[in-house]
């Protein structure tokens, strides 16, 4: 089973919650760590832009990460969130087996 590390920016730390919190509810995701308070700096609209945002660090499985994107989308209030998803390659046994428990049943 492939599992992921899935990034999300959020305007603050209530929103990232929120969604964080949902996706918990949900199934879509086991865990989610949110640091709050970083410096994002992109190129938005033709303009460099400084933001402080949220970030939440979430763990999940690539089965599931069309559904969690597609969620995240409906929650988040950005245009264009940042919703990437990074391969897990190794991991503790008994954290993937957690892992693998918190999860929304393979179908």
């Amino acid at each position: 089973m492939s599992y992921l590390i899935v990034l999300m920016t959020a305007s603050n730390r209530e929103e990232a919650a929120k969604i964080v919190r949902t996706l918990l509810e949900e199934r879509l995701i086991a865990c989610g760590n949110i640091v709050e308070s970083v410096c994002s700096l992109f190129w938005w609209k033709g303009k460099i832009e400084e933001e402080k945002e949220a970030l939440a660090i979430m763990k999940s499985r690539e089965g599931l990460f069309k559904k969690l994107s597609k969620r995240v989308a409906e929650l988040h209030s950005y245009d264009v969130p940042e919703i990437l998803a990074l391969p897990i390659v190794d991991g503790s046994p008994s954290y993937l087996e957690w892992l693998k428990g918190c999860l929304e049943p393979v179908k």
